[in-house]
């Protein structure tokens, strides 16, 4: 039977015990089937380019709290990706002055140490290969002559010969 675009039919099961309506709808009034939604990073829709559902998974893990919240993986991501890009930024200009192309983790230490505050936030963190900040004390350094240039005498002035 036929109501206004829909059709039902009736089936009688067990003899008149039950009976069911089914109803569908006729091809006039379908609906497109909808796409599946393509699932969008939590880095994307942040604009990070660190992962924070990694970095979500590490921070529950570690036990660092009981409960740890979605927005503070995306702050904690983004933190870490603005130091790391401060870090590379100033080790990128440490290897150019050294008139390298590639940075090194000597670059890395010059960068960080010559930075007032990156020294004060990794102050206790040893740079494996880093060396050291090229220093000499002012009391090593030999002491200036306080002659005039003219005085001098031609004794005074050593010769390289033997």
């Amino acid at each position: 039977m036929y109501v206004r675009g829909i059709k039902q039919s009736i089936t009688l099961s067990n003899v008149g015990r039950k009976c069911r309506i089914l109803t569908k709808m006729s091809g006039r009034g379908k609906k497109a089937v909808p796409k599946p939604k393509s699932s969008v990073s939590r880095s994307s829709r942040a604009g990070l380019t660190f992962p924070v559902g990694r970095i979500h998974r590490l921070l529950k893990k570690g036990h660092y709290a009981n409960r740890v919240g979605n927005g503070a993986a995306v702050y904690f991501t983004a933190v870490l990706e603005y130091l790391c890009a401060e870090i590379l930024e100033l080790a990128g200009n440490a290897s150019s002055d050294n008139k390298k192309r590639r940075i090194a983790p000597r670059h890395i230490l010059l960068a960080v140490k010559n930075d007032e505050e990156l020294n004060k936030l990794l102050a206790g963190v040893t740079i494996s290969e880093g060396g050291v900040i090229p220093n000499i004390q002012a009391i090593l350094l030999p002491k200036k002559s306080k002659m005039p240039k003219d005085d001098r005498s031609a004794e005074d002035v050593q010769s390289q010969e033997f």
